[in-house]
């Protein structure tokens, strides 16, 4: 990026962060989040920290989630070591180093193949490009595997998920080859409105799942990686071994407890909002998936990014509305994309005038 990009790129992050309303999911300032995260703390009544993720609210955020996907929980300070700590343990019960996953997955794509040098992982695509996970997809792999890990949503493709039955025929499918199945749930709360099931449903499909408490529930960071008990006890164990008991974790856990309670009810309404923005936009600008199958979605147009990210600031600053982030070039000469994801502010707005001010942005 040169000067004059980086220039605009940081004018357009100002100028969302000014925007009085957003679209997106609120950002406030870090004062702002340290209040609140202490009137949380009364309002909850917790009264005592965590010690190396145990005991207090991180035992608490444990229970919760527990609760709700079905299955016991480890609290874990990042996706990244949790899921290949998931992965780890399925590949040494196994005696087997050979996984399945969506060549789009967050581990291949943007972890500067960690499951590979650190876990000595061997990685077969399970599906590759935006397609969607099928018994079809692994019945087309041979030989012994491991583990068969999905991404639920894929979010590189645009946050795609498969019908619940197609969900459900894949892990009859791993189980009948011995093969343990793994949920990717970083954004399994943004995926429950499109199967339509509880998420103890979803989760109960797999062997182990692990989610995020930082995207849809807008926590400061942290994860939980759950499964049976003997799982849930290596993963422990695994996880003070990788660096991840940290002394302390009360911050992240109360702020995902936060979410949790105040975030989690609202999701569904983001992804019907979603879904209105989606059909109020003009041709010109293509929407992937067509309707959306979560409150996050990909957005393309003809056009340079530069040209339509300076009509993007003037909007910005003119409108004091977060309608959009900045637009990069896509893969296809000529069209550019970005990435839309819904967040509880913009239930307070017309999804047709979104829609006009994206469109003003591409004509």
């Amino acid at each position: 990026m040169n000067e004059e990009e980086k220039s605009l790129h940081e004018r357009l992050r100002a100028a969302m962060i000014a925007c009085r309303q957003s679209v997106f999911p609120a950002y406030p300032s870090p004062a702002e989040v340290f209040d609140g995260l202490a009137e949380a703390c009364r309002e909850l009544g917790i009264e005592e920290w965590d010690v190396y993720a145990e005991r207090g609210p991180v035992a608490r955020l444990e229970a919760e989630v527990s609760e709700l996907l079905g299955k016991p929980a480890a609290y874990f300070p990042s996706g990244v070591m949790a899921q290949q700590v998931a992965l780890r343990i399925h590949a040494d019960n196994a005696g087997n180093r050979r996984v399945a996953m969506p060549d789009l997955s967050h581990l291949l794509v943007h972890e500067d193949d960690g499951p590979r040098i650190l876990q000595d992982l061997r990685i077969e695509h399970l599906t590759t490009g935006r397609e969607t996970p099928t018994r079809a997809h692994l019945d087309a792999i041979p030989g012994p595997l491991t583990a068969c890990l999905v991404e639920l949503p894929l979010r590189d493709a645009g946050c795609v998920l498969p019908t619940f039955d197609e969900l459900a025929e894949l892990a009859q499918a791993c189980r009948e080859r011995g093969i343990a199945f793994h949920i990717d749930g970083a954004r399994i709360w943004e995926s429950q409105e499109w199967f339509g099931k509880p998420l103890g449903e979803i989760a109960g499909l797999a062997d182990t799942v692990y989610t995020s408490f930082y995207k849809g529930l807008g926590g400061l960071a942290g994860a939980a990686l759950l499964g049976d008990d003997d799982f849930v006890a290596q993963a422990r164990l695994w996880r003070h071994r990788m660096g991840g008991t940290l002394y302390r974790s009360t911050a992240e856990a109360v702020a995902a407890l936060v979410g949790l309670r105040d975030r989690l009810p609202h999701i569904s309404e983001c992804v019907t909002w979603a879904r209105a923005l989606a059909a109020a936009l003009p041709a010109s600008i293509t929407v992937q998936p067509a309707v959306p199958h979560t409150n996050t979605f990909l957005l393309y147009a003809a056009g340079d990014p530069d040209d339509i990210n300076t009509r993007l600031l003037a909007a910005l600053e003119e409108h004091s509305l977060g309608f959009s982030r900045p637009w990069t070039a896509s893969e296809e000469p000529g069209r550019v994309a970005t990435e839309v994801t819904v967040g509880q502010g913009a239930l307070e707005l017309d999804p047709e005038t979104v829609a006009g001010h994206l469109a003003a942005l591409v004509v």
